[in-house]
């Protein structure tokens, strides 16, 4: 065995106080087929659709087949499932009549996009034609991907909390990603200490607040955060948000995501939010206001819970990727004389 401080660095037990799975160097799995198959279910009863024709809703899932794992290696992360789903949806039109089929999704796993998935939704061949098939197979479909990508979702998140090990700061270290070379942007900030969320993990964090002044009114620059065509537009890629209380949002290709926890039309946002690679399940809370300054909106972000390593990065990613795309994609910048 090597003497303290010399040999491979795999085996220097200081590093965890119980010595336990030292740097994440070992291969560590965890089993989530029990929950996944919990999971999928919750998720997809109760999905409904409806139309000025009728409505439509998944109301059992009589099949959850499949095996779901994570595995840790040298503190990187590895997902593994793969599932084939049935389902039964039950259709109401508006004259009382009611119809029943079902929903099949044979491929639900890691080497397939959610956008990808076949979602095959048929009637029951005892049942008569009614237009609530198509309403299933187009908007029902749609909430059923939604669904399953919430489930992958929290598979990676909520399910994967305590994979990878704090060290010997307590500061748990997940895979690196590379960091875009951003300028950077004078701002005040001041740190301090806040509790993370629920990461079974103390993770150093700090506080900092940032001010931008965008020449449009609260009214138009409140739905470029909760309109999804808009957040796409200036984030020049595909998004996905919920602009309700309670909706989710991912943005950049999932290197962001989180949920709106609070919403106050035109005065205030609050939302839980992360890059992907924090602490599993670790999310700031960020606040903006949107103060009206007559011809102008002055947006005061506040920001809560950053990992302290993080800090910078998010702020250089607010800065570019936020305030000066919103500016340059709708006109809202310097004014021209």
């Amino acid at each position: 065995m090597a003497k303290w401080g010399e040999g491979d660095p795999r085996w220097i037990v200081e590093e965890r106080a119980d010595a336990t799975n030292v740097n994440n160097w070992h291969w560590t799995e965890r089993d989530a087929t029990n929950w996944s198959s919990d999971k999928l279910k919750s998720l997809l009863l109760g999905v409904n659709v409806e139309n000025e024709e009728g409505s439509c809703e998944v109301t059992d899932v009589s099949k959850v087949e499949g095996e779901a794992s994570i595995n840790n290696r040298k503190g990187k992360l590895i997902f593994f499932y793969e599932w084939n789903l049935k389902a039964t949806w039950t259709g109401k039109s508006n004259a009382g009549v009611k119809y029943k089929g079902t929903v099949e999704v044979p491929n639900l796993s890691d080497e397939n996009d959610v956008d990808d998935l076949d979602i095959c939704v048929s009637l029951n061949k005892d049942e008569p034609e009614t237009t609530l098939t198509k309403l299933m197979k187009t908007k029902g479909a749609e909430k059923i991907r939604e669904a399953l990508g919430s489930y992958v979702e929290l598979l990676k998140t909520e399910f994967t909390q305590g994979m990878i090990l704090p060290t010997a700061n307590g500061v748990a270290t997940p895979t690196p990603q590379p960091k875009a070379k951003l300028e950077k942007t004078q701002i005040s900030s001041s740190s301090s200490t806040v509790t993370p969320v629920n990461t079974g993990v103390k993770i150093p964090t700090c506080k900092f607040c940032m001010n931008e002044t965008f020449l449009t009114s609260p009214f138009e620059l409140y739905r470029v955060f909760v309109n999804q065509e808009m957040v796409q537009a200036f984030t020049q890629a595909p998004a996905t948000v919920d602009g309700d209380k309670g909706g989710r949002f991912r943005l950049f290709n999932g290197n962001i995501f989180g949920e709106f926890i609070e919403l106050v039309p035109d005065k205030k946002i609050v939302m839980k939010w992360r890059y992907n690679n924090w602490p599993c399940e670790h999310y700031a809370t960020i606040t903006i206001s949107f103060l009206d300054r007559s011809s102008e909106t002055e947006l005061a972000v506040e920001y809560q819970g950053v990992p302290d390593s993080e800090e910078e990065r998010t702020k250089e990613g607010w800065q570019r990727y936020y305030f000066e795309a919103i500016k340059q994609t709708f006109g809202y910048g310097a004014r021209l004389f």
